[in-house]
């Protein structure tokens, strides 16, 4: 799947476009809005990208599972060579202080990337403190000629660049979930 990005500075037209997209196939996760203008964007019908991911929280919840992970490993590996797993407690404390370095570390770097915003918002800071937003569609290669049918009939659009894309696999865990929503 690749990723366009567009930039435009009319909400209405974005509504228009998102509404083409999803009459000609391509799924209403595939959409998302990114601005900085939260009240407006709450008079429109638009699928905004949750305020959850304008931060960076995936990125550093990775990196300090990958520091906790190489501590717990530390850990282990340090009680095992002095000999204290030895003792008549055996390997209880040690893995007990891996899973809490481990776990620490992640909601550390989960808590740092919470302060700092994801690479799409600095991307785009520019343009989203000028007032404008960030409309960007996760498409499939079949789906392509679609998106270049609907954009063309908006001239106002500002091309932005592409990207990669939202798993397959996760846009399709978000479609079974909106389906089973509305069911209920």
């Amino acid at each position: 799947m690749n990723r366009h990005y567009y930039i435009s500075d009319n909400l209405d037209e974005l509504e228009r476009v998102e509404n083409e997209l999803h009459e000609s196939g391509i799924g209403m996760e595939q959409m998302h809005v990114l601005s900085d203008q939260d009240a407006e964007l709450d008079e429109h019908r638009l699928h905004e990208v949750p305020s959850l991911l304008k931060k960076d929280v995936v990125h550093w919840g990775k990196l300090g599972l990958l520091f906790g992970a190489s501590l717990a490993v530390l850990v282990l590996l340090v009680g095992y060579l002095s000999g204290w797993t030895q003792t008549a407690a055996g390997w209880i404390p040690m893995l007990f202080l891996a899973a809490v370095l481990l776990c620490f570390s992640l909601w550390e770097g989960s808590f740092v990337g919470l302060q700092r915003p994801s690479g799409d918002v600095r991307r785009f800071e520019p343009s989203l403190h000028a007032g404008r937003h960030v409309f960007f569609v996760d498409v499939k290669p079949e789906q392509e000629p679609v998106l270049d049918m609907v954009v063309r009939h908006h001239p106002r659009l500002e091309i932005a660049g592409f990207g990669a894309a939202t798993p397959g696999w996760l846009l399709s865990v978000e479609q079974a979930w909106n389906r089973f929503r509305h069911m209920m």
